[in-house]
């Protein structure tokens, strides 16, 4: 064969670097998909932050600040002001008139009592809302628009602008003429400014604002009297304050939302039938305008000589309720409308999510505190003098260890199992491996050692074939990858002294805890793990027997019908098998061993990936237990809600409270939020050291905990979400070999507390 027959047969079986990096640069559906849902939660929960005024916490910055630079006609002139050709214009009230003005709305429910009032007593009112409340409720602000009253913008967010940039001036005033559009179809020339009141709180800051917006054509309103309802003084003395002296016009300030008012609510009629009874009448901030327009005109027609035409300004005419208001054009409208669809979602979002992870929250701490009461009852039990499993177990085992390109590993297994003292024989069943592994295996020339080849099937398949050759009742599984400590065999059958227990799961070490990453690991092995095997132990329902330590009847075994290939995780379907079986699966805590845990980020990322996808196959291959009798049954209303409850749902959320703490700590109360988590860390803490003292581990590792919840728990949960996205879409994996060191070497007798 010549080369040019050579060369496309190679091009064909091997893809080309550059193919390979292409492929691996192109993001599949499924983080796409992710990525997305990720963006769009950050998004909604920044928008309701900044709907809730939360984003900054802004407030008046100072109260005390010169106002040299503000013309004497402005601080001594009327309240309402604007600007024509760049000369600063105020007008006041004309006497006898009352302009009834409500800041900080719209309120679901002080504002529909305030244009309850208002409708009843035939009145008008001016609302200045803010941008924020008319997302949240536009259907107030669609009321209120209808029933002949004038809004003005109070900005977006209540914040003072007077200490802020020209683009968030600009930004919370086109932000609220935008929700405004939205809900009411129309936009407004009126504005009032958060924190002022009367014409001399204008100072050197504020200035410049005021004159940028009348140079876009707003006049800026404030007041006479105020009323000053949100101290709640009395309805009396609200009245009192709202009262303008010897018969002068007022703009007058009430609140219609930003807290209780009900004071306001009471003293709003009552104040309307006494100005009324003194000859008071009531209009809005425009038609207060116009009248004062129309004094102003006819005093000046009144001066001029007779023949004098009047001027085009003399003889303007307008509907006063409506002079402020303009009809939105159709981008204002839309992106209006998109504003308040948006605003909807976040407002049904993030209080559905909150209240979803407070359940969460709580399920998480009660199950801390069910894992501290439970694993201390069963040490205790455990260790009484008088517990007993029944006869001690001195009869041979058969120890079975599937094998697949195992040579760092395999000798260092083989040797510790031939230093047991267990009477033992080892069936090594090698899967076709391409290593060598059967070699090194026979040529250790270990006694009771027997090597079974078989084409690559898989290790169910690897196992049930080392079941069917096992010599005794009682069998022992682990990985190829794992060493046992001299007495681990011994103390791991003399459970089935008991003639109703079926199973027994070990007590599985991280033997290479010297990195970061084992270290993590071997902190989630003595804490997530060995804890949790105690508290289900205890509740009869052990939902998996790891596979690196394990011992089973082999009767039981073949009954349930072997090692299962219809998931990828045959350790937890042979265990839930067994419960429903009958049989009974405990935990023997003295009996460890010590195996390899992946070594990389992306070796943990497969292994942890099949693991809980696996999981969910063997949770639903098994759902019908639920519903079953018998011992079966129990299983299903115990074990299986447990497992779904604290394995697969709440590490789905527990993210989201990672999320909603951060964002907590920026937005809303730094300390509070941090206090919060540092509590939580501490509650997991206390967990850990017991789970360290019952495993008589050295508290050191414990120092990376913290660095393990920031960042070791959020790749652990980002795992289970892509297992939950590839069950929900019908994905299936393959089984991912480990690539391994061969660093965990035999252990030497009580070697638990390294």
């Amino acid at each position: 064969m010549n080369r040019n027959q050579v060369r496309p047969q190679r091009r064909h079986a091997t893809p080309s670097r550059i193919e390979r990096v292409r492929r691996q640069a192109v993001p599949k559906p499924r983080v796409i998909i992710a990525l997305l849902l990720l963006l769009g939660l950050v998004s909604v929960m920044l928008l309701d932050g900044y709907l809730r005024a939360e984003v900054g916490n802004d407030q008046r910055v100072r109260s005390d600040a010169s106002a040299s630079k503000v013309p004497d006609s402005v601080l001594d002139g009327g309240p309402f002001l604007s600007f024509q050709g760049g000369t600063a214009r105020t007008r006041s009230v004309p006497d006898k008139t009352i302009v009834l003005t409500f800041d900080d709305g719209p309120d679901p429910e002080w504002t529909q009592k305030v244009l309850d009032i208002l409708d009843d007593n035939d009145v008008p009112g001016t609302f200045f809302l803010v941008g924020s409340m008319i997302s949240r409720y536009p259907d107030v602000v669609r009321r209120m628009v209808d029933d002949g009253n004038e809004v003005g913008v109070h900005t977006f967010t209540h914040v003072d602008l007077s200490y802020q940039s020209a683009a968030r001036v600009t930004r919370e005033i086109a932000q609220t003429q935008l929700a405004l559009a939205g809900a009411a179809g129309i936009t407004t020339t009126l504005f009032r400014a958060p924190y002022s009141s009367t014409n001399d709180a204008i100072d050197n800051y504020s200035w410049p604002v005021y004159k940028k917006l009348g140079a876009m054509g707003y006049t800026s309103v404030f007041i006479d009297t105020d009323s000053e309802d949100w101290q709640q003084p009395g309805v009396s003395k609200i009245i009192e304050w709202a009262t303008p002296k010897s018969g002068k016009g007022a703009s007058v300030l009430f609140h219609d939302a930003g807290g209780n008012r009900a004071q306001t609510l009471e003293a709003l009629p009552r104040y309307i039938k006494k100005m009324k009874a003194k000859g008071y009448t009531f209009t809005t901030v425009s038609g207060a305008q116009q009248q004062a327009q129309g004094q102003q005109a006819q005093g000046q027609q009144a001066q001029a000589p007779q023949g004098t035409p009047a001027t085009a300004g003399d003889t303007r005419q307008s509907n006063p309720e409506q002079a402020a208001h303009r009809t939105a054009d159709t981008a204002t409208l839309w992106e209006g409308r998109a504003l308040l669809g948006a605003v909807a979602v976040a407002e049904w979002t993030v209080p559905g999510l909150a209240a979803v992870l407070a359940v969460v929250g709580v399920a998480v701490l009660g199950r801390f505190a069910m894992m501290l009461v439970l694993a201390r009852r069963h040490y205790r039990q455990r260790n009484r003098r008088r517990f007993s499993w029944g006869p001690s177990v001195t009869a041979p085992v058969s120890v079975i260890v599937p094998a697949y390109n195992e040579k760092e590993c395999i000798a260092n297994t083989l040797n510790s199992l031939a230093a047991s003292t267990h009477p033992i024989e080892i069936v090594v069943v090698d899967d076709g491996s391409t290593d060598g592994t059967a070699e090194i295996a026979e040529s250790l020339g270990l006694p009771n050692v027997r090597v079974i080849r078989q084409p690559n099937a898989g290790k169910p398949a690897a196992l049930n074939n080392g079941v069917r050759h096992a010599r005794y009742d009682i069998v022992v599984m682990m990985d190829g990858d794992t060493v046992f400590e001299p007495d681990t065999v011994q103390r791991l059958v003399q459970p089935f002294g008991d003639p109703g227990v079926g199973a027994v799961a070990g007590n599985a070490k991280v033997g290479n805890r010297s990195t970061v990453i084992g270290a993590w690991q071997h902190i989630e092995y003595v804490m997530g793990f060995n804890l949790d095997r105690r508290m289900y132990d205890l509740l009869r329902c052990m939902p998996t027997i790891p596979g690196a330590i394990g011992a089973f009847r082999r009767d039981a075994v073949l009954a349930v019908g072997g090692m299962s290939e219809d998931t990828l995780a045959e350790d937890t379907d042979i265990t839930i098998a067994l419960h429903r079986a009958g049989w009974r699966v405990v935990y023997a805590e003295h009996a460890r061993a010590w195996t390899e845990a992946p070594a990389s980020l992306g070796q943990l990322w497969r292994q942890r990936y099949r693991w809980s996808y696996g999981t969910m196959q063997a949770l639903w291959k098994h759902r019908r237990s639920v519903t079953d009798r018998g011992p079966s049954g129990r299983f299903g209303r115990v074990g299986m809600p447990l497992v779904v409850l604290f394995q697969i749902v709440t590490p789905v959320f527990a993210p989201l409270i990672d999320v909603f703490t951060v964002y907590a700590m920026i937005f809303v109360d730094f300390k509070a939020s941090l206090l919060a988590w540092l509590a939580v860390l501490l509650v997991q803490l206390v967990c850990a050291a017991y789970a360290f003292r019952l495993d008589r581990e050295r508290y050191r590792y414990l120092l990376m905990l913290p660095l393990q919840q920031i960042a070791y728990r959020q790749l652990m949960y980002l795992v289970l979400i892509h297992s939950c996205v590839t069950a929900a879409t019908g994905g299936r994996l393959r089984w991912q070999k480990l690539k391994r060191t061969g660093e965990v070497g035999s252990p030497a007798p009580g070697t638990g507390a390294r």
